[in-house]
């Protein structure tokens, strides 16, 4: 609405247009104003063309839109990408050399963007962008609308003439070789030189000769010309004349002559005088201009093809891009530079043909002619082709869609755009706007005055079918010949007159002058015909028509002579004759017309009676032959509509008889009239007819209705596009009609009465005939008058007397009026009803004529009225009707909530809201359960479009305005709400519909009304939220568009159209059809010149740098044929610009969903923290359930920010509840996604990240004062997410190593601890006081940095353990004790967690099962029935005491006594409490029992089955407890077996093994001691060994073993080598005394069963101070070293890391009464052991054999023997001291006769056989004493 206007109050509703008159029109000229009162239909035709258009601005709705917002590129972080880094550090690259220009950031105009900033409340997202505007980025009002069915399409202003092109002529310069001196007129017409017909009349221009050119103006008009559209066979007619020739003067030929000859001086002057003496003219010379070339035939509406010859072109664009092509020599080069300055071409024209005789026009093209001599000169003129201003505003006007921008000439039909969105006054084409136009188009301003261009009439308007736009009432005549029997210099006079009475009475100025500027002249003059008997002409003489023809009216010729001879004076004409035409007979379209030539003119010479008297030239033939044009809109050519007229004036003066038959007559024969002048005189004939409707008598009334029934059924029929609303109509109803502009009463009273009467009887079933249907076709024309009736009528009511400022009232109808207007309405709603069932389409477009009634009252009259109305449909079509019904329900629905103010419309009754929304909301929600599916799609549609169009509607940006909208639609939430399975029924393009309706609904609520939503019950609350989760899942952004198929697997089979295809899932389905629009056309190029257009347009055949989309294009149409094809592909097919448009978009609206459902359920979390609405409170499962939904989708950064203090205020306000046990399971969420977002790269979110954490951890401290339960929560997570993350990555040489991801998780568990995390919060958005945990009332912060410290490092540990297990993937199966111990590791992490603990450990179990550690493998066991035995102990549920997990941890020292309260905390959901039952105790006791045994380990099955028996006793079980004694007994027994056995029974060989080397890792310079089978030995472990860690070497690095077991120096060790050095090593046990010198013989600590527990161990090594490796036994120093391992063999691995390693040294004489001593020790063993019975005597005797041999016999050289030469002889002895000496005399001699001893014992137990060993002992002993006396005399006196 023009601003002005809006001023004016309501803004005045109707624009008055004015009418440019036609050509400067003279005032229409004096013949008209004469007093037209007495000819009614005169008056009404003149009112018709002069009255100014009356529109209706808002008839086709009024929409101003705000500008779109322009959105952000969201930044959606995977864990491996740093988008946000990229783009600030791309964007400072960008803004250090010139600052930050505009593009680099996206600018914020339109909406505010996020910026949460450090926001601790959150309510400040909330005013981020809302959702809708993301979803329907390309919102087009327009567009939307036309796709309502029925929609009416606004017309452009009816033009003054509606051709298509125009083309402006203007003559420059004339110039001949000879020189021009004498001055030159001519003509230029448009001539179609195949038809020889003129199309258009003469314009006259004058050229002065060079020296008399101070008139230059002459030159300064323009002609314009019109054309429909281009076509070869037009030309401009050129005709030059001069001032008749003088006879014997200078002769025309001087023009033509061959050789260059300037005119001689004398000559000139000849020339001039005679030119300024002689008047008339005669012809000089001709050209035709063809206008467009050849090969292009009648404008095809596309370019011509560049290969054209012809390529200098005129070419713009009209509604056909057609060229303009002068044939013949241009000035300028070949390459015309297509009107990107000026759109003109100056055409030289030097084919000028001489004449050398008068001729007519139609004789040019005579093939008979004589060839002209050409003239040597040339004429210039500059040629201009005009574009029709419609598409101007196409494509100037900013509004509209990008269907604009995209436009293509090509599409334009002939004359309209065929999108006419613009209902401007699109082409009011006066000559002089357009002039002005085009001046500032082509950068230069027109040199003339605007108004000096001369517009040529048009003639073929008057053939043309269409109604005349404004008044023109004139003819042309056209003298052509005159044949006489003597030459004559002829020429003739033309002039009008009134009468015949006397013919010296001036006769009347009607004749249009030449020259311009003048007034209307008496007459005209032909030229001269020189000398010739058969004089031809092709002068042009126009005359205006006086407004009512009398019979009295005529025409006068007058032929004159005049001699062209220089006498005394200037020659004077003599009259030859006359001759005389009644117009009133002759008046037709063009006629040709012969009359004989009168000698003298009698007064009265009309009159029959004198025609005797007269007198004739040349006997009276017809020798004067002559053409008459007439073109008129005053003066109708065809009989019947001329009889209505006067029928119509005798009426309405009420001259003719009461009755009225002949009127009735002639609007009866109407329908005969043929179509070309029933359409020239539409407007004017249905004014009068509705005239007749308005004020006559009811016969009448019918029958004018009646007829104009039938002239509009004809018009429609006659509409050329096939529309269902012809233009002409239309234009008559928006612009022409003004209800007799308040001349008579409003025609709307009388027409609804007798439409009304038609109705009813056809409703009580009287035949009324075909008319009725056709009433029906045409209802829509016959409303829209009344409509527009009341609405004049109003507005002139109201006009003058209303306040400034204010709306104009509602016009109050008389009640029989709207009575009627009901009852009409009511009888056209069951047609409706009827025909629909019938599927006729006239149904379909009655009913939405009927819904833009409706539309239009409501602007008219009081709304309620209207609501009336609406009712009565609404009760006619109730419910959920045929498909048919429904659609036209929708249909009708969709077109009144269009109003431009719907949402202002009241209720029905004062108190209610508006009754519109809530019908239109009612019926949504029913179609949404309608079985149709495209109804549904339609339904969600209309909701969309309705919500965008209030949501962009400049009128209503304020936020009350909002408030006040969303309030309307609220009650569709509830519906929704109460019937949530029609909501389930939709599928996913619907509810995504809806869904977004709903979000901006709920956005635009305050907050008390949401609050009144969640007060109803718990479970609609719930169904709320469940609506929020769907937004949530329904608009998640994914990166790739490729998950959906193409074809919507919903959608059903039927839908009409093809839909269009689908570029996207997320966004509305308007954005799919506007991508294949604007990807079916080109991208404009940016710089387009400044006229807007781009003249080169290629023709589509050629492919050209111009379309680089052809391909793609023709991918995209692939695409959309093949169903099933991915939208991704669909995508990629898309032009890049458009492919990011849609991304941002796309992210824009999940990130826009995103934000608001979290500021929804901040505010839910307020509202629930005052307890005032309905929730679980217990729970609040509303709000975990959305947390949720959110944390487990992509999200974008600027959510990520906003959410934080969203959760650390819900938190503050609900942390009780939310850290409950109920909630575990979302408490696990939370910190599985925590954890998640700790890994990601970006810092942004990593932080953010820590800090949830640290919120989670201040919770645990305010409600349970320790985080004992979030530890384990944590890890529980923790350990879930490792599975999800990818802990390594492979390094370029195949190994494995940490990844990114480990390294930053770690790094954010370890900030979690950190103390200085203020700065962190504040970067969050958070208080800095955020961690403060003090419950309420307390001062005391209950947070500990210790405890976090600790917690923070238990996940780490976890983390760790996790990694190493990972990085080992590839070596499991070959290194196994690696493998083993990063079980371990995992299990010993998890412990918090029983269940991962139990886990881990089983995994460990069957690791060591695999490599049959069968002990290791029992270890493992037993600790997970520990684990479950202390839940249970700790529950005090079971049948076990502390004691019973106190002999449980003898066998498996990992299992701790003190019960905490972890594994009550880790009873969280999921975990805990179902695997610890006293059954799978037993279970895995039992393994632990079956793998001891395997192990033959057998006192440890003892304890187990001990454990076992009382769950069997406590159960009353006896079958199990038998089973157990058994298997007690059998345990027993088989203990028994292995003491009893001589060879001492080993479970396991023990080595000690060091690493030393880089490549070892971790295990660089550590000890282990390794547990093997008992059967392995030191080659095997060496080789096993060997074979694994060459395997991990590289190329630079070898492995070598270290050969003894010395102490290593790692530092002296080479560099790239890696040593192992392996030892046997032996176990200690408990109470041995490792200080004895003694040798140890392990079978001697077997005697009683231990338990087989170990943890220390020790290896003696010899070795020699004196540097020699080796020596003598007096040299032989011995090293014990005694290793301590961290835990105890057998335990859960098969390697324990050496904790402490002490030695001791003995010197070599210890060493020797060691080795004595051992001897004895084991011979007194073998004689004191006690056997069970007597008879058991073998095996007593064969280890006394096996020890006796060893000791006595002589040739055991390193015996005794060699102890005494070692140290007893020589000089070692006089190094011994003396207390050393006793104890190895007192060794020896105990030695000694412990042999004897044994000896005797040996003799009472050998028999026969042994009889021979027993003497070698004998003398062996004998032998040996006599060898020990010589050092030890005292020997023979103790033996």
């Amino acid at each position: 609405m023009e601003p002005a206007a809006a001023a004016a109050g309501e803004g005045q509703r109707f624009k008055r247009i004015p009418r440019q008159a036609w050509s400067g029109n003279l005032e229409l000229d004096p013949l008209l104003n004469e007093n037209l009162e007495q000819w009614p239909h005169l008056n009404e035709l003149v009112q018709c063309y002069k009255a100014d258009f009356v529109k209706d601005d808002g008839k086709y709705g009024r929409y101003e839109s705000v500008a779109p917002p322009s959105f952000q590129n969201q930044i959606f972080e995977g864990p491996d990408t740093d988008i946000e880094t990229e783009l600030q550090l791309g964007n400072a690259r960008h803004s250090k050399p010139e600052d930050a220009t505009e593009d680099d950031t996206p600018s914020t105009s339109g909406r505010q963007i996020y910026e949460t900033g450090s926001s601790a409340s959150s309510s400040k997202v909330h005013c981020s962008l809302s959702p809708l505007p993301a979803y329907e980025p390309a919102f087009d009002w327009e567009n939307e609308r036309s796709l309502i069915f029925g929609q009416r399409v606004p017309e452009s202003l009816p033009a003054i003439n509606n051709s298509g092109l125009k083309i402006t002529v203007k003559v420059l310069s004339l110039s001949f070789q000879a020189g021009l001196v004498e001055p030159f007129s001519g003509t230029i017409c448009l001539y179609n030189r195949d038809r020889r017909e003129k199309l258009s009349e003469d314009f006259y221009f004058h050229i002065l000769p060079t020296d008399m050119q101070d008139a230059q103006i002459s030159l300064d008009r323009r002609g314009v010309f019109s054309l429909d559209a281009p076509s070869p066979s037009v030309c401009l007619l050129i005709q030059l004349e001069k001032a008749a020739t003088e006879e014997g003067g200078v002769t025309p030929s001087v023009y033509s002559r061959k050789e260059p000859v300037h005119l001689t001086e004398k000559e000139k002057q000849k020339l001039q005088v005679w030119s300024r003496i002689m008047p008339y003219k005669e012809s000089f010379a001709w050209a035709m201009i063809p206008l467009f070339e050849g090969n292009h035939a009648g404008g095809l509406g596309d370019a011509a093809s560049p290969s054209s010859p012809l390529a200098p072109s005129i070419s713009g664009s009209s509604s056909q891009d057609s060229i303009v092509d002068p044939i013949s020599k241009l000035t300028l080069d070949g390459k015309l530079n297509h009107y990107s300055s000026g759109s003109s071409v100056i055409v030289e024209i030097s084919n000028l043909n001489k004449v050398k005789e008068s001729y007519i026009e139609d004789s040019l093209h005579d093939p008979k002619r004589k060839v002209h001599k050409p003239v040597k000169g040339v004429l210039r003129l500059e040629v201009e082709k005009l574009h029709d201003s419609h598409n101007d505003v196409d494509n100037v006007s900013e509004g509209g869609s990008m269907a604009n921008d995209l436009n293509d000439a090509g599409d334009l039909n002939n004359g309209r755009c065929s999108r006419s969105s613009f209902d401007g006054i699109r082409s009011s084409l006066n000559s002089s706007a357009v002039a002005q136009k085009y001046a500032h188009h082509n950068g230069k301003i027109s040199d003339a005055d605007n108004g000096d261009n001369f517009q040529a009439f048009d003639f073929r308007m008057m053939t043309r079918s269409e109604p005349f736009s404004q008044l023109f009432h004139c003819l042309y005549v056209y003298p052509l010949t005159v044949s006489l029997s003597r030459k004559r210099n002829l020429f003739i006079r033309v002039e009008l007159r009134k009468d015949d009475s006397d013919i010296r009475k001036p006769p009347l100025e009607a004749v249009h002058p030449r020259e311009r500027n003048t007034m209307l002249q008496k007459w005209g003059h032909t030229q001269i015909a020189v000398g010739t008997r058969m004089a031809s002409y092709h002068d042009e003489v126009k005359i205006s028509l006086p407004a009512l023809l009398t019979p009295q009216h005529h025409l006068v010729f007058t032929f004159f002579h005049v001699d062209l001879q220089m006498k005394l004076e200037a020659p004077k004409p003599v009259i030859v004759g006359y001759s005389v035409l009644p117009l009133s007979t002759h008046i037709q379209l063009l006629s040709d017309v012969s009359l004989p030539i009168l000698r003298e003119l009698v007064p009265h010479y009309l009159q029959e009676s004198g025609k005797e008297r007269m007198d004739y030239l040349e006997d009276g033939k017809t020798v004067f032959r002559l053409r008459l044009r007439l073109c008129s809109s005053l003066f109708p050519v065809n009989e019947r509509i001329r009889d209505f007229f006067v029928e119509y004036d005798r009426h309405t003066l009420h001259t003719s008889p009461p009755w009225g038959s002949e009127l009735l007559e002639a609007i009866n024969s109407l329908k005969n009239v043929e179509s070309t002048a029933l359409l020239q005189f539409l407007q004017p004939i249905l004014n009068m007819l509705l005239h007749l409707i308005g004020d006559g008598g009811e016969t009448l009334q019918v029958a004018a209705f009646r007829a104009m029934v039938n002239i509009l059924t004809r018009v429609q029929q006659e509409s050329p596009d096939g529309a269902e609303r012809n233009r002409f109509l239309i234009n008559y109803v928006d612009f022409a009609f003004d209800d007799f502009g308040d001349r008579q009463a409003p025609v709307y009273p009388g027409l609804s009465t007798v439409w009304g009467s038609l109705a009813r009887s056809k409703a009580k079933g009287y035949r009324v005939g075909p008319v009725y249907d056709d009433v029906l076709a045409m209802a829509w024309f016959f409303l829209e008058l009344i409509v527009k009736s009341m609405g004049l009528e109003q507005s002139r009511l109201f006009y003058h007397n209303l306040p400034l400022g204010e709306d104009v009232p509602p016009l109050q109808l008389k009640e029989g009026v709207f009575r009627c207007i009901m009852q009409l309405f009511d009888c056209l709603l069951t047609e409706v009803h009827e025909r629909c069932k019938k599927g006729l389409s006239l149904a379909k477009r009655l009913n939405s004529t009927l819904a833009f009634f409706c539309y239009d009252l409501l602007s008219i009259i009081e709304p309620r009225q209207v609501f009336e109305l609406v009712s009565l449909y609404m009760d006619k079509f109730a419910g959920v009707c045929q498909s048919v019904l429904h659609d036209c329900k929708l249909t009708f629905l969709q077109i009144i909530c269009d109003h431009d103010l719907f949402v202002e419309m009241p209720g029905r009754d004062p108190s209610d809201r508006n009754y519109l929304s809530s019908v239109l909301i009612q019926e949504i929600f029913l179609t949404l359960d309608h079985d149709d599916l495209s109804q549904r799609a339609k339904a969600a549609r209309i909701l969309v479009v309705l919500i965008c169009k209030h949501e962009f509607d400049a009128r209503y940006q304020k936020s009350e305005d909002k408030l006040y909208i969303a309030q309307l639609y609220f009650p569709l939430i509830g519906q929704i709400l109460d019937e949530m399975p029609v909501f389930y029924n939709l599928n996913a393009v619907e509810k995504r519909e809806v869904l977004v309706v709903i979000l901006q609904i709920i956005r635009n609520l305050d907050d008390a009304t949401l609050i009144k939503a969640w007060q109803q019950s718990i479970a609609r609350t719930r169904l709320f939220f469940k609506l929020l989760e769907e937004c949530i899942s329904h608009f998640e952004h994914n990166k790739t568009g490729d998950s959906m198929l193409l074809g919507a697997s919903s959608r059903s089979p039927d839908v009409e159209r093809p839909a269009s295809p689908k570029y996207s899932e997320r966004l509305s389905p308007s954005v799919n059809a506007y991508l294949s629009e604007a990807s079916r056309h080109e991208i404009r190029p940016q710089g387009t010149p400044e006229n807007g257009y781009m003249w080169n347009r290629v023709s589509p055949q050629l492919s050209s740098p111009n379309q680089p989309y052809s391909l793609r294009e023709a991918l995209a149409q692939a695409q959309s044929s093949r169903i099933g094809s991915t939208a991704r592909a669909l995508r990629e097919s898309l032009h890049p610009v458009l492919r990011q448009k849609l991304e941002l978009w796309e992210e824009n609206l999940s990130t826009a969903v995103s934000l608001e459902v979290l500021g929804i359920t901040e505010k839910f979390s307020v509202a629930a923290g005052t307890r005032s609405i309905t929730t679980d409170y217990a729970k609040l499962d509303c709000i975990t359930s959305i947390l949720m939904g959110l944390l487990s989708r992509s999200q974008p950064l600027a959510f990520w920010k906003a959410f934080l203090p969203v959760v650390y205020n819900i938190f503050n306000l609900h942390g009780a509840t939310l850290m409950a046990r109920e909630n575990d399971r979302f408490l696990k969420q939370i910190a599985f996604h925590l954890l998640r977002l700790a890994v990601f790269r970006n810092d942004s979110i990593r932080k953010r990240a820590v800090v949830g954490l640290q919120i989670l951890v201040r919770n645990s401290f305010n409600y349970f004062k320790n985080t004992t339960r979030l530890r384990v929560m944590l890890t529980i997570t923790l350990s879930e997410l490792m599975s999800d993350v990818q802990v390594t990555q492979m390094k370029s040489d195949g190994s494995l190593e940490e990844s990114g991801e480990t390294r930053r998780l770690r790094k954010s568990l370890e900030e979690m601890a950190d103390v200085r995390s203020k700065d962190l919060l504040k970067d969050c958005g958070l208080p800095v006081t955020a961690l403060e945990a003090a419950p309420e009332g307390s001062s005391d912060n209950r947070w500990s940095w210790v405890e976090v410290k600790h917690l923070s490092k238990c996940l780490v540990q976890a983390l760790d353990a996790g990694l190493e297990h990972a990085l080992l993937g590839s070596v499991v199966t070959l290194d196994r004790y690696a493998a083993a111990e990063g079980f371990y590791k995992l299990a010993m992490a998890y412990a918090p967690v029983p269940d991962l603990h139990i886990m881990w450990l089983l995994h460990l179990c069957d690791a060591h099962q695999e490599m049959q550690s069968w002990a290791e493998a029992a270890q493992c066991a037993v600790a997970v029935a520990g684990v479950i035995m202390q839940a249970l102990v700790g529950r005090n549920d079971a049948v076990w005491s502390k004691e019973h997990v106190a002999s449980l941890r003898k066998i498996c020292p990992i299992v701790s006594t003190d019960v905490s309260a972890e594994a009550s905390a880790a009873e969280v959901e999921g975990y805990g409490a179902s695997k610890l039952t006293v059954d799978s105790a037993v279970k895995y006791l039992q393994l632990a029992n079956k793998l001891f045994a395997q192990a033959e380990l057998y006192h440890f099955c003892a304890s187990i089955q001990e454990l076992i028996i009382p769950v069997y006793k406590s159960r009353r079980s006896y079958g199990q407890l038998a089973k157990c004694h058994t298997s007690l007994t059998n345990i027993y027994e088989s203990i028994l077996e292995q003491e009893a056995s001589p060879i001492p029974f080993i479970d396991a060989t023990y080595y000690r093994v060091g690493f030393y080397g880089e490549r070892f890792g971790k295990l660089n310079k550590k000890e282990y001691v390794f547990r093997e089978p008992r059967d392995v030995r030191l080659g095997d472990i060496m080789e096993k060994l060997s074979h694994i860690y060459e395997a991990k070497m590289d190329g630079n690095h070898t492995l070598h073993i270290i050969p003894d077991s010395r102490q290593v120096n790692a530092d002296e060790l080479q560099p790239g080598v890696c040593y192992l050095q392996i030892t046997a090593v032996d176990p200690v046990m408990e109470d041995e005394d490792l200080g004895s010198r003694r040798e140890r013989i392990f079978s001697l600590s077997t005697g009683t069963v231990r338990a087989r527990v170990f943890d220390r161990f020790l290896f003696d090594t010899p070795f020699t101070k004196n540097g020699k490796t080796q020596g003598g036994l007096e040299d032989q120093w011995k090293r014990r070293t005694v290793l301590q391992t961290e835990g105890s063999f057998p335990a859960l691995v098969n390697r324990l890391l050496v904790t402490k390693s002490e030695s001791l040294e003995f010197s070599p004489v210890e060493n020797a009464i060691g080795m004595i001593e051992t001897r004895t020790a084991a011979l007194r063993n073998e004689l004191e052991e006690p056997r069970s019975s007597e008879g058991d005597q073998l095996p007593r005797l064969q280890s006394l054999q096996r020890i006796l041999q060893g000791s006595v016999a002589v040739q055991v050289n390193s015996g005794v023997l060699s102890v005494c030469t070692a140290f007893l002889s020589g000089e070692p002895a006089t190094r011994l001291r003396s207390q050393e000496l006793q104890q190895l005399i007192a060794a020896l001699l105990e030695f000694m006769a412990v042999c004897k001893r044994a000896i005797r014992v040996h003799f009472r137990l050998i028999g026969e056989e042994d009889q021979e060993f027993h003497t070698q002992l004998v003398n062996g002993f004998q032998s040996l004493t006599a060898e020990l006396s010589h050092y030890i005399p005292a020997i023979l006196s103790e033996l």
